[in-house]
């Protein structure tokens, strides 16, 4: 069997294979919330309920509540350098531009979700 040939026919199974999934998996196939970046943003989005009274307190200076927060999750950024790991804990540093406003949030929850299922922001100010 020459090259050309091999290579023809692996075009073709990958064209089908490719053909395949796209029916049976449908939008999921090109969907990336599977990343690091995508799952924190979807829990912070989901979980993100409470706030300690200091960071309260900055939210209502900066006229924001945490529905804001929540629904603008998707243009914000994980900083998984600035964010720690404990044994019980996660802590995120969360930033970017929300309502036309530089930001940087620190949030915390829970390892794991099964205990408490909410997420805590502790501190909110700017970038």
């Amino acid at each position: 069997m020459t090259f050309g040939r091999r290579l023809r026919l692996f075009m073709l199974g990958l064209g089908l294979g490719t053909i395949v999934s796209f029916m049976i998996f449908g939008k999921s196939c090109t969907n990336t919330a599977w990343a690091p970046e995508a799952r924190v943003k979807l829990r912070m989005k989901s979980t993100l309920t409470r706030a300690t009274p200091a960071a309260d307190a900055a939210l209502r200076t900066m006229e924001l509540e945490l529905a804001d927060l929540r629904a603008g999750m998707d243009s914000l950024e994980v900083d998984f350098g600035a964010s720690r790991r404990t044994s019980d804990s996660l802590y995120y540093a969360i930033g970017g531009k929300l309502k036309g406003r530089s930001i940087l949030l620190r949030v915390a929850a829970l390892r794991d979700y099964t205990l408490d299922s909410t997420s805590t922001l502790l501190t909110i100010g700017p970038e």
